[in-house]
């Protein structure tokens, strides 16, 4: 579906246009054209490729989505694919968005997310001195709109393991720190999988050799990368303490688990006595000094509770009752 089809010139928004019109304006000098859809059909995309000349590996990627985060250069257009994460009761949803990018065009195609890029376009459209830039400019804006998306997220991140931490030590939470240290795990995983590769490819469209599309832009695309080695780094010290909470997490059953397991052997010794006793009483001999004895009834029960208090004595003693 396509949401606008505009043209700028000098910094200037001149008119929305329709597809048909984008042939005229592509021939006109000082001119370029950014064009946004959402979740777009075959017919459209291959509408869009004939307007702008889009190499078909690279339209075949955006029709299909779930690609992995990434940068190719077709001849002298730039393709580039984004996840867009949503935080959606407590578990990432995945979009995301394919941008084209040619020496007077920009198409981005976003797919199975809700979010827009309205605001990118108003913050364009307010600068027009960076917007005299062109086509490089504007994907810097896309990019840095999604990248700084990613910044809530990791501080969601941060703030639930915290919420975990202040858990882990509480009597009987065992299960639901390690749930939801699980999920927390997962939800940075998906993150990574969003972050790493893109952060591995940014660093083509700044220093070196850099798409002519983007020469003029290096420094704001430098600054992408820099957000995004930031929040890898949070993504790292994220996983590496939700790594040691589950190890604190498990250390802890193992422990409540022998502390348990003590409770019962002290209390099955204390018993073991008491059955030892018994039986050796209990046994139907006729030649047993102790079955006359008046008193031997009470003098059973008395050497029976003597040595069990003894023993829990003991064993309470040894912190093991």
């Amino acid at each position: 579906m396509l949401i606008n089809c505009v043209v700028y010139q000098d910094g200037q928004k001149l008119a929305d246009i329709e597809i048909s019109e984008i042939s005229e304006w592509m021939t006109k000098p000082g001119c370029f054209i950014w064009v946004a859809m959402r979740d777009a059909s075959m017919d459209e995309l291959n509408q869009m490729q004939q307007e702008f000349s889009l190499h078909p590996l690279a339209i075949e990627d955006a029709a299909k989505g779930h690609q992995r985060p990434k940068i190719e250069e077709y001849g002298d257009n730039v393709f580039i694919v984004m996840q867009l994460l949503e935080d959606r009761d407590d578990e990432l949803h995945v979009g995301e968005v394919a941008i084209f990018v040619g020496r007077n065009f920009v198409l981005s195609v976003r797919r199975g997310s809700t979010q827009n890029f309205l605001g990118v376009r108003e913050r364009c459209e307010r600068e027009p001195e960076l917007l005299k830039l062109g086509s490089g400019f504007v994907s810097y804006a896309l990019m840095d709109a999604v990248v700084d998306r990613y910044f809530p997220i990791v501080n969601a991140l941060e703030a639930d393991l915290e919420a975990v931490e202040s858990q882990i030590f509480v009597e009987n939470s065992a299960r639901w720190n390690i749930e939801r240290l699980y999920a927390l795990k997962h939800r940075s995983a998906t993150l990574r999988h969003a972050v790493v590769p893109l952060l591995e490819v940014v660093g083509k469209l700044h220093g070196g050799r850099v798409p002519a599309v983007c020469m003029s832009n290096q420094e704001y695309y430098r600054d992408v990368h820099d957000h995004l080695a930031r929040i890898n780094g949070a993504i790292d010290a994220v996983r590496e303490t939700i790594s040691t909470a589950i190890q604190v997490n498990l250390s802890l059953v193992t422990i409540e688990d022998s502390v348990v397991v003590k409770r019962l052997a002290a209390w099955a010794a204390i018993f073991a006595v008491s059955t030892a006793l018994a039986g050796i009483w209990g046994m139907n001999f006729e030649v047993m000094p102790e079955l006359k004895w008046r008193y031997g009834y009470p003098i059973a029960l008395g050497v029976i509770i003597t040595i069990g208090g003894l023993l829990y004595w003991q064993f309470r003693r040894r912190g093991w009752l």
